[in-house]
């Protein structure tokens, strides 16, 4: 009988532990997903909410290699975006619903104050084809591993 209640025990708190570690792994890989091209795989924050898409990669001094930010829009549509308050220098990438290249705009650089509008506005970089992803990633890595318009991407998130 007391054989029968230490396992009984032991159990639960396997099962607890358990649930406890899947909790933590989860939220440690909450919004994390990846964006593969051939060779070259980056680990990308999601931006799925409203105010995730509109912060962006703004006031980040830097992007750690294999890092990026891939934004999730629930459908194709032409989609724009700023360097406003960002920092860094990008290579933003337009991804169609069949997970293929769009459209690439080769290192965007931050909008500097005296290039915004009397509004504070920066100028807008779009692709003219629709787009239900667009990849943030460092500056010049799109062309250094061979990044091209029809490439296809794995995305996995």
């Amino acid at each position: 009988m007391l054989k029968n209640s230490l396992v009984l025990i032991l159990l639960i708190i396997l099962i607890v532990l358990s649930v406890f570690c899947i909790s933590i792994f989860k939220q440690k890989n909450m919004g994390k997903a990846a964006a593969c091209f051939k060779d070259s795989c980056f680990e990308v924050e999601l931006a799925v909410s409203f105010e995730e898409k509109k912060t962006g990669l703004m006031f980040r001094d830097s992007l750690e290699a294999g890092k990026g930010m891939l934004f999730v829009f629930d459908k194709e549509d032409i989609r724009s975006f700023w360097m406003k308050n960002t920092l860094i220098p990008l290579d933003i990438i337009w991804i169609d619903d069949k997970s293929e290249v769009v459209y690439i705009s080769s290192n965007a650089q931050p909008c500097l104050p005296a290039q915004a509008d009397k509004e504070g506005n920066c100028p807008g970089i779009s692709s003219d084809k629709n787009a239900k992803y667009v990849l943030e990633i460092n500056g010049g890595i799109a062309e250094k591993i061979g990044v091209k318009i029809g490439d296809k991407v794995d995305l996995s998130f």
